[in-house]
């Protein structure tokens, strides 16, 4: 089954978040202490990871400002941007260790491909050229990420590749082996 706008979780009429963020970021601004940050990560890491906002990649690997990059995506999934956005990491600001992490629960373990891509195509008029990466198992999701970053000619730094499925009942990670 496809997930669709009635699937989002929302029980009310929408409301723009927009301006209560901006204002938020006034108070930020009035306790900001981080603009003395290297621009390289302090821990030269990277971290992948899904977009789902259940997931506080600092709190959840106990990192501080500026000790990593992390690059998010739907299902935290290794595609050609988030190679591009490694590669960057890597050759230009020193990162040789890579942290993927996927979860449980995911909304990428419930989409077709095929039909969604249907769907949009019947909306909009035109297939998406771009590949959704839905997926049943997280964990063997995990295995195909990281070998596709060990097959990748661009990613330098490979001896330090590990992954991990975070668990969304009980913050735990689960470690991927190969």
């Amino acid at each position: 089954m496809t997930p669709g706008p009635s699937s989002s979780g929302s029980t009310g009429a929408f409301s723009p978040n927009t301006d209560e963020l901006l204002a938020n970021n006034v108070a930020y601004v009035e306790q900001f202490s981080d603009h003395d940050l290297a621009l390289a990560p302090r821990r030269h890491l990277a971290v992948v990871a899904c977009m789902d906002s259940r997931m506080d990649i600092f709190q959840m690997l106990g990192l501080d400002h500026g000790d990593a990059h992390i690059i998010r995506n739907a299902g935290g999934v290794v595609t050609d941007d988030v190679v591009r956005s490694l590669v960057l990491s890597q050759r230009l600001l020193g990162t040789q260790e890579i942290v993927l992490i996927h979860h449980t629960d995911c909304g990428l373990q419930r989409v077709n491909e095929d039909e969604f891509k249907r769907e949009i195509e019947a909306e909009c008029g035109i297939k998406p050229w771009w590949a959704v990466e839905s997926f049943r198992d997280p964990f063997e999701d995990v295995r195909q990420s990281i070998g596709r970053l060990h097959m990748s000619p661009f990613i330098v730094h490979k001896d330090h590749v590990r992954g991990f499925v975070y668990d969304v009942t009980d913050g735990r990670l689960h470690e991927v082996t190969r």
